[in-house]
């Protein structure tokens, strides 16, 4: 059995919510929660409540972005020869944009 957990407020989190996805949309899911730097609970619960999502810089954030990097230039690449751009790599492109529009805004540099 997981451990019982308190939100920000001091409640206890005890309602499980389930859902299905496709596995294109997982893998869309499991990029932006690895961009985001949060875990995917609270990625979950920040985007269904419409509040902000943050991305505190850390370790973990660099080296998915650098990932994501890699795989976005490699699209790219299979682009240029010709092939048609899919949705998922435009929205990954877009969130990736702003987490390094929001680190130069903050001042952090790039990579």
């Amino acid at each position: 059995m997981s451990a019982k957990n308190k939100d920000n407020k001091n409640r206890w989190r005890n309602k499980v919510v389930a859902f299905r996805m496709s596995p294109e949309e997982d893998q869309q899911l499991e990029t932006f929660v690895a961009l985001s730097g949060l875990t995917k609970q609270d990625y979950i619960i920040r985007r269904l409540l419409e509040k902000d999502v943050v991305v505190q810089g850390n370790p973990r954030v660099f080296k998915a972005l650098r990932n994501r990097f890699d795989l976005v230039l490699q699209e790219l690449q299979r682009i240029e020869a010709g092939t048609k751009v899919d949705d998922e790599l435009l929205d990954v492109i877009r969130m990736m944009n702003q987490i390094m529009s929001g680190m130069r805004e903050d001042g952090l540099g790039c990579l």
